[in-house]
Parts: C-alpha cells; sequence; structure tokens
C-alpha cells in the first residue's frame, strides 16, 4: 500500500551529451553575430531592441563557448531591459559556470564576485515579477 519497505528500482541516469559544433556551424553562428553586431551599430539605440539584440549575440557567443564574451553581451542586454527570459537564465548558468571554475581554482574573490553577480540578478528576477513585465 504504501511501498515504505520495497527495494526502489533504479532510474537509468541521462547522460549530457557534449555537440561540439563543426566548423561550418561555428561559421554560421559567427555571421549571425557580425549581422546582429552590423544591426545595432546601424540602428537607433532603442532599449527594447538592443535588449533583444545584444541577448541574441550573448546565446550565440555562448554556444560558442565564448563565456566572457557572452557574459558581456547578455549583461548589456540586461542593461538596456530587464528581463527573465532565455538571456537571463543563460546569463545565471554562465555565473554559476564561472563562480564554479572560481571554486576549483581555490579563488574566494572570484566566487564572492560571481555569487553577487547571481544575488543582483535575482533582486532583477523579483523586480520584474513584481512589476510584471
Amino acid at each position: 500500500m504504501f511501498n515504505f519497505l520495497k527495494k526502489k528500482k533504479n532510474k537509468p541516469v541521462k547522460l549530457e551529451v557534449d555537440e561540439t559544433l563543426t566548423e561550418e556551424q561555428k561559421k554560421e553562428l559567427r555571421q549571425e553575430i557580425e549581422q546582429l553586431t552590423v544591426e545595432i551599430a546601424s540602428s537607433e539605440p532603442i532599449d527594447s531592441v538592443f535588449a533583444e539584440k545584444y541577448e541574441e549575440v550573448g546565446l550565440l557567443l555562448a554556444q560558442l563557448s565564448e563565456i566572457d564574451e557572452a557574459i558581456v553581451a547578455l549583461e548589456k542586454s540586461q542593461s538596456y531591459k530587464n528581463s527573465i527570459g532565455a538571456g537571463y537564465k543563460k546569463l545565471m548558468s554562465l555565473y554559476n559556470q564561472k563562480r564554479a571554475e572560481a571554486a576549483k581554482n581555490g579563488d574566494d574573490a572570484g566566487i564572492d564576485k560571481w555569487m553577487n553577480k547571481m544575488d543582483d540578478m535575482r533582486q532583477i528576477a523579483k523586480q520584474v515579477t513584481i512589476s510584471g513585465q
């Protein structure tokens, strides 16, 4: 009835597959980034448009494993317009990745830096949720 004493069956463990991009895929992503960069440079500074473009650039850079550049682009996106979409989630993931890297290297200052950035992102999530944007 309650199955308290029954042995639980082991669930299959999902292994994350590290998909490496082919050179052709990398080239296509870089072309998209270049196109978006040109669009940003040639358009009027409208916060919502810039936020979307920088978010797209950041997500593409993250796919290319250019973590530092992706963080810069995603932070710019958030500076134009706070949102809790795909860019927010990726930025939190990248911050956590950098925090883990700092922890692995025994870099206490780095851990604090990335934890503070994650805390700032949590505040953004609260603000966006409260404001209903």
